[in-house]
């Protein structure tokens, strides 16, 4: 369907691709990965012929049609309503819907049969190209990325960039290309127009190219990946996750092949150093000389897996409670936000706060810093210090300043080395540490604004969108980082992947209050899952974080308690654990004493020995048994 050939490409002096080669066939579903700056939108212009390659060629099919979603169709601007600017795609039937209402209007003074055939003819049209059906297709489609029905007659104008990337989207999908180009399509999403997007193209006929940083969205959609890699294009047959199981396998393949050629390339060194002047080796000599000239050199595998590992100062730490919100109610005129919510933010807690656009999650997070005005009370606990994320705040960096005069300035008491390694963390490595801000991409001002905001003195976090235009290894480490956090902090995030790995209670905002899952977000899903299925017929209810709901202890898709008495529970554990871990050692050492000959040879001695290991033993049964009903208790 469409190729590209050995194509090069160069950006002044630097050479985004070499000798490249990729074949695309219809069905395929390609996720075009690498981090950022290696050329992964570069491609896809090149593909949609926006670029033209410097070296090779790129051919395609003769009814091949290309659509690309990019970023810089966010500055797209109309004053035409959201449903008229989709409705585009269907370029031709609008524009006989246009001449069959002109003939409609004639036709109220001047009916002829010229004119009564010509509409025939036209509506004939019309019909085949299912032009009764595109404002129906169209507003499904926009209402399946979030927009409401009250929405799709307001003027594109009125929209934020990432609306309107939405609504081209929309007229992209409609539009029904051979090859579906989307640069970042998740970026401006939330989670209920993802998993909408998802279910969409998952039916799409036609081949897909998706660069995206969203994992589990790769997963679930391509069946290829395409990692751009040093100027090459190298394919794996498979998702994301069989990705990166392949590759794993495939750089031990190639560490063992390389340490092979280097034993290889030292012996025949050793042989010619030792051998060179010796006239009876000199053409041995030559021949090893010879034969290592004309070796293809196998390159070391370099380790791309970026690790965090630094440690995380609190100068003060908090109590118990966090933040609480007391009948907490905003609204903005006539939207209301949360009406007399109540709800408590404790000492541990990792909440990923989620839903979708519209709901209030930002609102939320600047109520909890006290960036809003509102009606209630929201109190700070005591010795708590709070350090807010947003991406607005990336406006708020030094440009004039280099990346360690920006960490410097956050307070910390970090050494230069210190802040090096951690720039190192955010893959800023060696002289990058010198450069200024102002020559940084939006990604890397990203890692630098998430670096400052990590190496503060806070011991409470407020994260709004942190995985907005960070590639797969910048999410990664941001991962990593918050894992090593020990502190409390409360997140926004469209990234399932990223929600997965870093939370251990859920929040959202539904009838105006706010809620709460006290689990994980793989444990929230499957609660909903397993309730959308048990309950087919019945809204699925989530209790608010005041009252959580109680139900069958027994079923985990059904258990919801109360995060303090959670608490207590996992408090009441680590006792056990630590009771249990006594009473082994003493059962142990009773053990030794009844094996000593002094011991078991003197009756009483023996006795009062083994009436010990028989209390130990008793009672260490007794706390073995309450340790495990807890624990199953908790895994409910």
């Amino acid at each position: 369907m469409l190729s590209l050939n050995n194509i090069s490409f160069y950006f002044g002096s630097r050479a985004m691709y070499n000798d490249a080669s990729l074949h695309i066939k219809p069905k395929d579903r390609i996720g075009l990965i690498g981090p950022n700056g290696a050329g992964k939108s570069t491609l896809l212009r090149l593909l949609s012929g926006e670029y033209q390659p410097d070296g090779g060629s790129i051919s395609k099919g003769k009814d091949c049609t290309v659509g690309f979603l990019n970023q810089d169709l966010m500055s797209f601007l109309s004053e035409e309503s959201i449903l008229n600017v989709a409705m585009q795609a269907f370029g031709e039937a609008v524009a006989i819907e246009a001449e069959i209402e002109e003939i409609l209007q004639k036709m109220e003074t001047d009916y002829t049969d010229d004119l009564v055939e010509k509409l025939a003819n036209l509506q004939e049209e019309f019909e085949r190209l299912d032009g009764y059906n595109m404002r129906n297709l169209t507003s499904e489609i926009l209402e399946g990325l979030g927009f409401s029905t009250a929405d799709l007659e307001r003027p594109l104008r009125e929209f934020s960039g990432g609306w309107r990337m939405r609504v081209m989207l929309a007229k992209l999908l409609l539009q029904k290309p051979s090859l579906l180009m989307l640069d970042e399509p998740t970026n401006h999403m939330d989670l209920p127009s993802i998993q909408w997007i998802e279910q969409y193209l998952s039916n799409y006929e036609g081949a897909l190219i998706i660069v995206s940083h969203d994992r589990q969205f790769l997963d679930n959609i391509v069946n290829t990946i395409v990692e751009v890699n040093g100027g090459k294009l190298v394919p794996y047959s498979g998702n994301y996750s069989f990705y990166m199981e392949e590759k794993a396998l495939r750089q031990e393949i190639q560490k063992g092949a390389y340490e092979n050629q280097q034993a290889q390339i030292k012996q025949a060194e050793r042989f010619i150093e030792r051998f060179r002047s010796k006239a009876s080796k000199a053409t041995l000599v030559q021949s090893r000389i010879k034969a290592l000239e004309r070796l293809d050199i196998i390159d070391d595998v370099i380790d791309e897996t970026a690790r965090v590992n630094f440690k995380f100062n609190f100068s003060n730490h908090p109590g118990k409670t966090i933040v609480a919100l007391d009948s907490i109610s905003k609204a903005y005129g006539d939207k209301v936000i949360l009406k007399n919510s109540t709800s408590v933010i404790e000492r541990g807690d990792k909440i990923a706060l989620i839903g979708a656009n519209g709901k209030g999650k930002s609102t939320l997070l600047r109520i909890i810093s006290d960036d809003e005005e509102i009606e209630g009370e929201r109190t700070f606990g005591h010795n708590v210090s709070a350090s807010f994320f947003a991406q607005h705040q990336l406006e708020s960096l030094n440009i004039n300043n280099t990346l360690l005069e920006e960490l410097q300035q956050t307070g910390t008491s970090k050494t230069e080395m210190e802040l090096r390694s951690i720039l190192g963390c955010f893959l800023f490595s060696g002289e990058d540490a010198f450069k200024k801000i102002k020559v940084l991409s939006g990604g890397e001002k990203s890692r630098v604004a998430l670096a400052k905001t990590l190496i503060s003195h806070a011991n409470f976090l407020m994260l709004d969108e942190p995985t907005n235009h960070l590639d797969i290894q910048s999410v990664n480490i941001l991962i990593q980082a918050l894992q090593q956090y020990e502190g409390t902090y409360i997140a926004i995030s469209h990234d399932r992947h990223f929600l997965s790995h870093i939370a251990n209670k859920i929040w959202y905002i539904e009838d105006y209050q706010i809620k709460e899952f006290p689990g994980t977000y793989n444990e929230y899903e499957r609660f909903i899952e397993e309730n959308k299925a048990n309950n087919k017929n019945e809204p699925i209810k989530l209790t608010s974080s005041k009252n959580l709901h109680k139900s069958n202890a027994a079923t985990v898709a059904t258990t919801v308690d109360s995060s303090k008495e959670i608490a207590k529970l996992k408090k009441r554990v680590d006792v056990l654990e630590k009771e249990i871990t006594a009473l082994e050692k003493q059962k142990a050492e009773i053990e030794n004493e009844l094996s000593k000959v002094e011991i078991y040879s003197n009756p009483t001695k023996f006795e009062a020995e083994n009436n010990k290991f028989i209390a130990v033993t008793k009672q260490l049964d007794e706390l073995q048994t309450e340790w495990e009903n807890a624990i199953i208790t908790l895994e409910a």
